[in-house]
């Protein structure tokens, strides 16, 4: 019986292996932070259409809240302060069609410094060197019952961790289709959505690096024969996102105080005015 659970496994890992080898170490930061690329390659293209596509909506709608706002505050007097200054206004219009226009360029940036901070904490811990792979089946055919059941656990927590990538690269990829139109919110005092779109996303990309690290520790901590601190890894690299959720995403308290400073600050200049 023994046997046949030992062949059954090996028969999963090969199989396991034949089909994602390429991306156990190597894709895991390009799925996520490029997935189009990815998908461009099995024959979904077509989204740089799809971004000019958002961007055109996103361009419009801040033209269309630009002049909406002009028109109630200056015009018809119902939202905000007739007397401030309409170079406020423009500032805001302004900044909204920049971050906009030049996001894609911000993004790359962006992931330039996470994949420059990933492969250096790679490296600080000696993970830069790809483990041989293909070791494990000759482990496994040496190893007994419950190395076997070992490694099929733990390539099962894997496979789930892969899988959370592939998730975070549609995550991302949404977010980016959808930046344009969040910048709408920069017309705002408070930046609107834009503000909790933001945090989103750094919330995002900072998790790609630390379950890029993890997921290779955990591995290499496998491949070595170091089981519990693989399996721990690992599995700390899928709740990742709920640990850094708590540090990363700030609570609607924020934007209470932001808005609180701000009335503060427009008193204040109102009473600068009244007193001359």
């Amino acid at each position: 019986m023994g046997k046949i659970i030992m062949l059954l496994i090996q028969e999963f890992l090969e199989g396991l292996f034949d089909n994602i080898s390429n991306t156990l170490l190597t894709n895991l930061a390009e799925i996520s932070f490029y997935p189009e690329n990815t998908l461009s390659s099995v024959g979904f293209s077509g989204f740089n259409s799809l971004f000019d596509v958002f961007l055109s909506a996103g361009i419009s709608l801040i033209i269309i809240k630009f002049l909406k706002k002009g028109f109630e505050i200056y015009v018809l007097w119902t939202d905000g302060d007739a007397d401030a200054d309409p170079l406020l206004l423009l500032t805001n219009f302004a900044r909204a069609i920049v971050v906009a226009l030049t996001f894609p360029i911000m993004y790359g940036w962006l992931v330039e410094v996470i994949t420059d901070l990933m492969n250096k904490a790679i490296g600080a811990l000696g993970l830069d060197a790809n483990p041989n792979v293909s070791s494990i089946l000759t482990n496994l055919a040496s190893g007994g019952i419950f190395i076997g059941i070992a490694l099929l656990v733990f390539f099962i927590i894997y496979l789930l961790l892969l899988i959370q990538f592939y998730k975070r690269g549609f995550e991302i990829l949404i977010l980016r289709i959808g930046m344009p139109m969040a910048c709408v919110g920069l017309m705002d005092a408070d930046k609107g959505v834009f503000k909790s779109y933001i945090q989103k996303f750094f919330q995002s990309s900072i998790t790609v690096l630390v379950q890029v690290v993890l997921a290779k520790l955990g591995l290499v901590l496998m491949i070595g024969g170091h089981y519990i601190w693989g399996f721990a890894a690992s599995y700390f690299a899928i709740k990742t996102p709920k640990f850094l959720q708590e540090f990363l995403i700030m609570s609607s308290s924020g934007g209470s105080m932001m808005n609180t400073v701000y009335s503060g600050a427009r008193l204040v200049e109102m009473g600068r005015r009244f007193a001359k």
